[in-house]
């Protein structure tokens, strides 16, 4: 039986089921290179209210081996080369986040860029992407960290999934969140599969959430219904900048109408008893329906189903009741239109 975890406590970040879903803008590289833009996301991220602003860290010429291997008709490392910034760039956009008061993290591409951008400063939490799930070794190495684990789960087999939960755990970390991914860019949403969030819950007993790379905001409010602790989305300040990723990422209006969405949702779950609420209490006394006299009822006369009907409003005896009424005698004299209660037959 799989001990399921339902709370992770992060220095300051709490995440769990009692807890406000935990949700991250993914500026990712939608910055385009440029410090400015990335500093306009940071406010953008604050001012809608996100909990968390991530980019990604990487050295460019560290991301792929081949060097004819293309990427939007460029050699990977000149692509991305673009979107790198300097470790004054990181120093600066980090002492921006604080200065705005929003948690920053980052994907670090290498063990290298992990530990460069823990020199700068300290993050709540080490974030795994889809690409590097299969990586056990810089896992384990990120894992030795002791710092709350977010692991993305695109392009797995659950076998996959469980190598690398092993290698966190083995380390002694077991702080890990497990956000169900489709790497497709964008995603469409017959291939989603929302269902997974439940499936990822009940096969590794962890805190679930979502990576979002769909259109829109639906998935990622979908998934919060389903249980999704944690979601990760992408944004950008305009769907036409130039980029990979800017045409599904969520422009600043629907970011706003995301946290709107999620806390609403939040709101909306509730529990699971089964009962009126109390603003249904009182509008079941104005709507529901009570045994009425339908004409006057002398004292001592018997009551039949001509003498009644069911009308607003719901303070007296329910139709429901209806045999217990029918034959009974009136103790007193009873007028059309009248309640009648328990306390006026016999």
């Amino acid at each position: 039986m799989i001990k399921l975890v339902k709370k992770i406590n992060a220095g300051k970040i709490k995440i769990g089921d009692d807890q406000p879903c935990f949700i991250i803008a993914e500026a990712g590289i939608n910055h385009n290179g440029d410090i400015n833009i990335a500093k306009k996301m940071i406010d953008l991220a604050k001012n809608v209210g996100v909990d968390c602003i991530k980019f990604q860290t990487f050295k460019a010429k560290e991301l792929s081996a081949d060097p004819n291997l293309k990427y939007n008709g460029k050699t990977q490392e000149e692509f991305f080369q673009h979107y790198e910034f300097s470790e004054d760039q990181w120093k600066e956009i980090i002492d921006y986040c604080k200065e705005k008061k929003i948690i920053f993290a980052t994907t670090a591409q290498n063990p290298s860029d992990l530990d460069f951008i823990f020199s700068l400063t300290d993050m709540p939490f080490i974030k795994v992407g889809s690409d590097d799930l299969t990586n056990l070794s810089l896992i384990e190495y990120y894992a030795k960290k002791k710092k709350l684990m977010i692991i993305s789960t695109g392009m797995a087999y659950k076998e996959e999934i469980k190598d690398a939960l092993d290698s966190c755990r083995k380390t002694g970390n077991r702080n890990v969140i497990v956000l169900h991914c489709v790497s497709s860019y964008p995603v469409e949403a017959q291939d989603i599969n929302l269902a997974r969030i439940k499936a990822l819950r009940d096969n590794f007993g962890v805190i679930v959430g979502f990576s979002d790379h769909s259109k829109g905001i639906y998935a990622s409010l979908g998934a919060v219904a389903l249980g999704a602790k944690v979601v990760e989305k992408h944004f950008t300040l305009d769907k036409n900048m130039p980029g990979p990723d800017h045409c599904f990422s969520a422009d600043p209006e629907e970011l706003k109408q995301l946290v709107q969405g999620i806390r609403y949702i939040e709101k909306a779950m509730g529990n699971f008893e089964i009962k009126p609420t109390q603003k249904e209490q009182k509008m079941r006394k104005l709507v529901r329906r009570s045994i009425i006299a339908s004409k006057d009822i002398l004292k001592g006369q018997k009551i039949i189903s001509s003498d009644i009907e069911f009308k607003r409003p719901g303070t007296g005896i329910p139709p429901k009741f209806i045999s217990k009424v029918i034959g009974k005698k009136s103790i007193k004299n009873i007028k059309k239109g009248e309640l009648i209660t328990f306390k006026k037959i016999k």
